[in-house]
């Protein structure tokens, strides 16, 4: 199940959370047969610019083009600690094929604690420090883990909250990957006149 955001009502939240949830510890996403939703049900995700451990300002319009999983996760959330490694795997995998993970932490504590992290963990893929701001424009992300898949036209196609199956998560990514929506999409526009940008001689984001 999802852990809570560290709050002061934080003991009743979760109390209240496991008598909601019957204290199932079965992913919920697990039990979703297909849980990327159809391309006229995705939103827009929603845009943001976090420093990353570089002090690199992070725009997500860096990806687009690109299947993203954007992962909202601190370094306390023991089930973030069990899906990193997942995400690290896809990375490896998926990354020649127009995939990125970007994680994005809510720890309070900042880089201080954050760097050490994802040294001991040997994390492949970029992390930016999140805020309060990003997390109501993506809907609060109350619990963590909270994960988006993004697809290449930059629309939400997945939200999974809490400790999510690894096999939904390659599925969902390999759905995207495959999915021809976004390059027909731009054929279309580019047929009709309408102007496409163009795309950098190297990925912009790694």
């Amino acid at each position: 199940m999802p852990v809570l955001r560290p709050s002061s009502a934080f003991a009743i939240a979760l109390l209240a959370a496991c008598i909601l949830a019957g204290c199932s510890t079965e992913p919920r996403s697990v039990r979703a047969a297909n849980p990327v939703k159809p391309d006229k049900e995705r939103k827009p995700a929603p845009e943001f610019a976090l420093k990353d451990a570089d002090g690199k300002t992070v725009h997500l319009e860096d990806y687009k083009g690109k299947v993203v999983l954007l992962d909202f996760f601190a370094t306390w959330c023991g089930p973030c600690k069990i899906e990193i490694p997942w995400f690290m795997e896809l990375e490896r995998k998926n990354k020649d094929m127009g995939f990125s993970v970007l994680g994005v932490s809510m720890d309070d504590e900042g880089w201080e604690v954050v760097k050490p992290f994802l040294a001991e963990l040997g994390v492949n893929y970029r992390v930016v420090i999140g805020n309060d701001a990003t997390a109501q424009v993506y809907g609060g992300v109350d619990a963590l883990p909270t994960t988006f898949l993004i697809d290449r036209n930059g629309k939400i196609a997945a939200v999974h909250v809490g400790l999510t199956g690894k096999k939904v998560f390659e599925d969902g990514v390999q759905q995207l990957l495959q999915d021809p929506g976004g390059i027909i999409k731009d054929i279309a526009d580019a047929s009709r006149g309408v102007a496409l940008p163009a795309l950098p001689l190297r990925p912009t984001a790694k």
